[in-house]
């Protein structure tokens, strides 16, 4: 048996790459999402994957919902936000807020209608609103598994944030062309969900 345990994964399930650790997994899903967006399918997936977002929302009736402000390349959750206030009547919205020192990810609540003016520790768009505790989250996924792990980019944000929420529903938000397969770390914290423009996967 081969000492690789990563893979990308093509449409079919078959195996197009085996990169050596998860860096290099990353960078070859990086390389292999931006080459997909530019494609028919890939510029037509936004829309298709928004279409089964809203509809999964509306069963799950969160009260609050964890969106994020998305990094290029990602689907963009947060640009849905005023169209999910009107289809989840009473629903609070909250962005993540990231720390370096310590490392952590806190969520404060948004109006979903206005550009957060501030950013985070990381760069990343945040609001100024009051601390907000999620029932479920939505979580941008660079790579995903079949049986609901997520890979990010390594900074471990939503993982440590996850962990210490076991009860909150996790939905992750993923292109199809991220599909791969990577043995578990103790840190990997599974998804409750999986969405894709063409899928949901319920490990």
């Amino acid at each position: 048996m081969s000492a690789t345990r990563y893979f990308l994964i093509d449409s079919m399930g078959a195996i197009v790459n085996t990169p050596p650790d998860r860096p290099a997994l990353r960078q070859a899903l990086k390389t292999q999402r931006t080459a997909w967006l530019a494609t028919p399918p890939g510029q037509a997936a936004a829309a298709a994957l928004a279409a089964r977002l809203e509809p999964l929302l509306q069963q799950l009736e969160p009260l609050c919902l964890g969106l994020y402000w998305p990094l290029p390349g990602e689907f963009d959750a947060a640009a849905l936000a005023p169209g999910l206030l009107s289809a989840l009547p009473g629903v609070t919205l909250a962005l993540p807020h990231a720390t370096r020192e310590p490392r952590a990810l806190h969520y404060r609540r948004w109006d979903g209608r206005s550009v957060p003016t501030a950013r985070d520790e990381m760069g990343i768009p945040t609001p100024i609103g009051a601390a907000a505790d999620p029932d479920l989250v939505l979580v941008p996924c660079l790579g995903f598994t079949r049986q609901g792990l997520r890979l990010g980019y390594g900074g471990g944000f939503f993982d440590r944030w996850l962990a210490a929420h076991a009860g909150v529903t996790a939905v992750g938000l993923a292109w199809s062309v991220g599909e791969c397969r990577f043995a578990a770390e103790p840190h990997d914290q599974p998804l409750t969900l999986i969405l894709t423009e063409h899928e949901i996967l319920a490990p």
